[in-house]
């Protein structure tokens, strides 16, 4: 809003952001919509002019605008979105924090214990799709309350990746693993409490059955303490409209 407050608007600009993200969780591409009024006689603003002018006074910042849209009034960036793709990075190999690569630090997850039983976490995962009262999924915060638990995942998949530079340092041996997480919206931590719950399947703390357990519990004090993922693996992939 700062940047666009130089493009010298009759009405100050508001941005509505389609996604919330915690501190330290990063954004692959978000959306975010507003509505930019020129004085009379000005000319509206294109696409590429928005774009570049945008990218001029965020230079100092860590965010980039990749694309610019002109959209219909009715359009909402958070209502209008059909669904939401998170993916979160885990890292495995590593014994301990210092071990992990200078170029992937605070990109990813080095969960402590080794190897993880990656199958047993494909069939937890399975629990989680559908449409669920998520309340042991969700941390409690001011607004718990006044919305609903009830959330669909349309999918969740667990599959190896590359990490940045990963072929400069295969002798090491580490393994990336992605696991994506789509649905039409999410509650406040429920990603990263999922993610946590189905890391404690892999290193054998819980089972399979325990996350439909967790499922039927519904209560956010049910969750298993300490089990929620760091926000630095975890990345707003896209928004589906």
């Amino acid at each position: 809003q700062k940047a666009a407050q130089n493009l010298k608007t009759i009405v100050p600009i508001k941005f509505h952001i389609s996604s919330r993200t915690d501190t330290g969780v990063h954004a692959l591409c978000n959306s975010a919509h507003f509505d930019i009024q020129r004085p009379p006689g000005k000319p509206a603003f294109n696409e590429k002019q928005l774009l570049h002018s945008l990218n001029y006074h965020l230079r100092p910042e860590s965010i980039r605008i990749l694309d610019v849209y002109r959209v219909a009034d009715t359009f909402h960036a958070r209502f209008s979105a059909l669904s939401r793709t998170y993916v979160y990075r885990l890292l495995l190999g590593c014994s301990h924090y210092s071990e992990i690569p200078v170029f992937e630090r605070d990109l990813c997850w080095a969960p402590a214990g080794g190897s993880l039983n990656v199958p047993a976490m494909q069939e937890a995962a399975q629990f989680l799709v559908g449409t669920h009262d998520f309340s042991t999924f969700r941390s409690v915060i001011s607004e718990t309350p006044l919305r609903s638990p009830v959330r669909t995942i349309l999918q969740v998949d667990i599959r190896p990746s590359s990490g940045f530079l990963s072929h400069h340092y295969e002798h090491r041996r580490l393994e990336f693993w992605e696991l994506t997480f789509q649905g039409r919206s999410f509650l406040y931590r429920q990603v990263r409490r999922m993610v946590g719950a189905l890391v404690a399947v892999g290193q054998g703390k819980l089972t399979p059955r325990h996350i439909k357990e967790l499922l039927e519990i519904k209560d956010s004090q049910a969750f298993p303490p300490n089990a929620m993922a760091p926000p630095s693996g975890l990345f707003l992939k896209s928004v589906e409209y």
